[in-house]
């Protein structure tokens, strides 16, 4: 009893160095996802250090020592895998050869088979994907009650005297297997609560920091500016309960919410050394409060003491901070300044989405004047040219002609927004067929056929004139006979369809690769209603060329 009574003695102090390694900074390496190479140098250091301190721990009993040597590489080989587990035990098992005594072979030896046991056990548990066990007590006891029986057995097979093994069995079995299984699982449990702690602590950071993202994403759709600054900091404001929020860009402060507001003012130029640093150097600053303080450098009555400085950026560019302070009666939690360094990396991740967006939509706008650009001077004199003709012989049409030939350019001109409706396409290319039926006289006829129903379907601005103009310039134009032009206007399978048909089939792949219009209408209806509309074309040499629009139902508003 008096040697279970130390050995519990002894295990107590693992439990006390349990706790300690918990809450150092060593610990962080247990809550990743996964464990990197320098982690598991830090788990051999922690672990081989327990071993050994199991055996200066230990009890003299016999010319060998009772101890709780096994502690260190089992948990090691189950934390870590077999390759940490042996090595920790192959450590300790080292140690304790070094020491001497009839059992200090088998005691090493079987040091090194605890790793390799605790190694298994990560072994087992990760193949059957249960690594979420890995932090059980259960586990951990359970690895190290057989570690300790296989240490009895071990010193039964190879300690000589044998009648001396024997003897040295019988006092120390039970006081041994005991206690390293019962300090295991301790050992484990503690681990296993300070990791479950930090989980949620961290489930519920990124909770807000979602819901902060979630609230203020329409707001920096805009970008920062001073109105949505104090928007944002509000929000920031709500959802961390933090003293005070400042927002600056990267020479004042654009928006300030909470305690100190009297004084820490909109506009004013950025005076804190902190603040001025973390934009210059773009890094996270953090004053906590104790060794080091926020000293407000506007009022010497400033309720505030701790701050947190993250830089918000744009592709590695500062372009302002984000700070959360804290008052002097306040401790700055360890939760918020994780929250506030990832509330920042998600803003500074939206700011560069809002920049794509509004890139992407001068892309479009530059497109669409890109197909403008190229329709009107071709266009415009060929028309001239027919208006001319038509002159002499019939001022009536040649009046009509100019009308339509007002009424496409006028469309041409107020067309700014990206979207208009098949009625308005038709109504633009309607003036284009005028034109072009004049010049081809009675060498073209046009066909149009339109399900009612889908005059109201949403298209990007300027989808129809570029394939009904290919029409002409690369098939109509090339026939000797008479042309025919077609337009169809059909729903099928839950899809929109389009046509535009030439009856001169000279369509050629070139053609597709070099004309810059259908390529810009396809890439346009796909950024719109996603890759299963666009585009496509077929062709049956001198009979049908078939240019076809293809848009799912869902994606539009009719």
């Amino acid at each position: 009893m008096e040697i279970l009574f130390r050995m519990t003695q002894a295990m107590s102090v693992f439990v006390v160095i349990a706790y300690i390694y918990c809450k150092s900074p060593l610990f962080k390496s247990l809550t990743a996802d996964a464990i990197t190479a320098r982690d598991r140098i830090y788990l051999y250091l922690v672990f081989s250090s327990l071993s050994i301190l199991g055996t200066y721990l230990g009890v003299p009993v016999h010319d060998a020592i009772a101890n709780t040597r096994a502690i260190g590489p089992v948990l090691a080989g189950i934390i870590g895998g077999p390759i940490l587990g042996t090595a920790v035990g192959l450590t300790g098992g080292l140690h304790r050869y070094s020491l001497g005594g009839f059992t200090a072979f088998s005691c090493g030896l079987a040091t090194i088979l605890a790793g390799m046991i605790g190694g298994g056990v990560h072994w087992h548990l990760s193949r059957r994907n249960r690594s979420e066990h890995l932090f059980d007590p259960k586990i951990a006891f359970l690895a190290a009650f057989g570690a300790e029986i296989l240490e009895m057995a071990v010193i039964l097979i190879i300690s000589r005297p044998y009648d001396n093994a024997v003897t040295l069995v019988k006092v120390i079995a039970v006081p041994m297997i005991a206690s390293n299984a019962a300090g295991a699982a301790l050992f484990m449990s503690i681990i296993r609560d300070q990791k479950n702690m930090a989980d949620r602590i961290a489930a519920v950071s990124s909770a807000k920091a979602f819901k902060i993202a979630e609230r203020t994403l329409n707001i920096l759709a805009r970008g920062i500016n001073g109105e949505t600054a104090v928007a944002l900091a509000k929000i920031i404001h709500q959802e961390t309960g933090v003293g005070a929020v400042a927002i600056t860009d990267r020479e004042k402060v654009i928006a300030f919410i909470g305690e100190g507001s009297d004084h820490h003012e909109p506009g004013n130029p950025i005076a804190s050394p902190l603040t001025i640093t973390a934009i210059q150097e773009n890094r996270v600053l953090f004053a906590a409060g104790t060794r080091e303080r926020y000293h407000c450098p506007l009022s010497d009555d400033c309720p505030l003491n701790s701050v947190l400085v993250v830089p918000l950026h744009i592709d590695n560019d500062v372009i302002g901070t984000i700070q959360l302070f804290e008052p002097k009666n306040r401790r700055f939690l360890n939760m918020n300044k994780t929250l506030g360094e990832g509330i920042t990396r998600l803003l500074s991740n939206q700011l560069l989405l809002s920049r794509y967006e509004m890139q992407k939509n001068l892309l479009v706008q530059s497109e669409l004047k890109l197909l403008q650009a190229q329709v009107n001077p071709h266009f415009l004199f060929n028309s001239l040219n027919t208006i001319i003709a038509v002159l002499r012989i019939d001022a009536v049409r040649c009046k009509d002609l100019l009308i339509h030939l007002s009424n496409f350019f006028r469309k041409n001109l107020k067309r700014a927004n990206d979207l208009s409706t098949l009625a308005e396409e038709l109504d633009h290319v309607n003036s284009y067929l005028q034109i072009e039926k004049a010049r081809y006289d009675d060498r073209l006829a046009v066909e149009i056929d339109i399900d009612p129903s889908l005059l109201k379907m949403i298209l990007p601005t300027f989808t129809l004139q570029p394939l009904v103009e290919n029409a002409f310039k690369h098939g109509i134009s090339h026939t000797m006979g008479q042309g025919i032009a077609r337009i169809k206007a059909f729903r099928t399978d839950g899809r929109a369809f389009i046509e535009i048909e030439d009856n001169a089939g000279v369509f050629h792949e070139k053609e597709m690769e070099d004309g810059h219009g259908i390529k810009i209408v396809d890439k346009r209806l796909k950024g719109h209603f996603g890759s299963h509309s666009g585009v496509t074309i077929s062709c049956v040499p001198h009979e049908v060329t078939r240019v076809t629009v293809q848009i799912p139902m869902e994606s539009h508003a009719s």
